[in-house]
């Protein structure tokens, strides 16, 4: 079927499921240490979940993203990925996950068993300590045991980092020669304003346009068509053949190619990243909608997708451009 077009004439075709806000880990950008989690009432079960991506898969999605929180925390959630799985066909053509990875070894040969074949893995550095303090309490072994777990079992990984001033700008360059190493590639993130956390926002934010300046005086960064369906500008690495990837919602503003919705594990669609605007599915759901409609739902919040997101960092009062924190809706 042909793909929904948003009132921008953009066809959006890749939907972004957050499973669960829960976490094994506590990053400084992404969550408040003390977080009240939601209580198991208010999730939709994985049931619901495959039932609302099934009408995307309908309206024309052809790549979904189970993201969290930390998806492969969440109880049964393989039971999702099996479903998901079986799926897959010529018009659904992508089921992958984003992961802080300390669950990947446990689930690495399952998820490819599935039809899994691609995860991005978050590690925002490489240095054991830093690891620690950035997560607030991980340990930096099981991150890297579930990278080489998933790489082992098939899978292709890409690796998601943060980039925080002060805090890990001066890791790329050894990380990049990592990742050059063990064949995997690399994305770096703007660190983007949402929900209240510990430290100052503008003293955290980089701009990616230094980070890849300062990457040039060692690596040939070389342009490339490639695309993941995401919003990263991709360049191949002339010394290692591998890409790296720079995200970068503050410093360009992507929002004129967006293709992409976001669920949350509650039911709520969020239609853009960077706007509170949202259509609430569980009620749907659970009102006994039929297939046609929940189709008809779907179609009329996608008609509200805006034109773009308004992510500003306010350096006079350090409030977030949007209250909920990334764990809820899943990046």
């Amino acid at each position: 079927m042909s793909p929904i077009i948003d009132p921008f004439g953009r066809a959006i075709t890749y939907l972004r499921v957050s499973v669960t806000d829960r976490c094994d880990l506590r990053c400084v950008y992404c969550m408040a240490e003390d977080m009240t989690f939601l209580p198991k009432a208010e999730i939709l079960s994985l049931e619901e979940l495959d039932r609302l991506c099934a009408a995307f898969i309908r309206l024309g999605t052809t790549k979904i993203r189970l993201t969290g929180g930390e998806p492969l925390v969440r109880r049964d959630v393989m039971t999702l990925v099996r479903a998901l799985g079986a799926r897959l066909g010529d018009d659904f053509r992508e089921l992958t996950l984003t992961t802080n990875g300390t669950q990947l070894s446990r689930h690495a040969e399952d998820l490819a068993a599935a039809g899994v074949r691609r995860v991005n893995v978050s590690l925002d550095t490489l240095d054991p300590q830093k690891f620690s303090a950035m997560t607030r309490w991980g340990k930096i072994e099981k991150t890297l045991d579930g990278i080489f777990a998933a790489k082992a079992a098939g899978l292709a990984v890409k690796i998601n980092a943060v980039a925080m001033k002060g805090v890990n700008e001066d890791d790329f360059d050894g990380m990049l020669a990592w990742c050059g190493e063990h064949g995997l590639d690399l994305c770096l993130i703007e660190t983007m304003p949402m929900g209240e956390i510990a430290g100052d926002r503008a003293d955290q934010y980089l701009p990616l346009s230094m980070v890849r300046s300062r990457l040039r005086q060692r690596w040939t960064l070389q342009d490339t068509d490639y695309r993941t369906g995401g919003p990263a500008r991709y360049y191949t690495v002339a010394e290692t053949g591998r890409r790296i990837g720079f995200i970068t919602p503050m410093t360009h503003n992507f929002c004129e190619s967006c293709n992409r919705v976001r669920l949350t594990c509650t039911g709520t669609l969020y239609m853009c990243l960077g706007q509170d605007d949202s259509a609430d599915f569980r009620h749907v759901l659970r009102g006994g909608a039929s297939d046609d409609q929940l189709d008809d739902a779907v179609v009329a919040a996608i008609a509200r997708k805006p034109k773009g997101h308004d992510f500003i960092i306010d350096r006079r009062h350090d409030r977030p451009a949007v209250s909920r924190h990334m764990s809820v809706t899943g990046g």
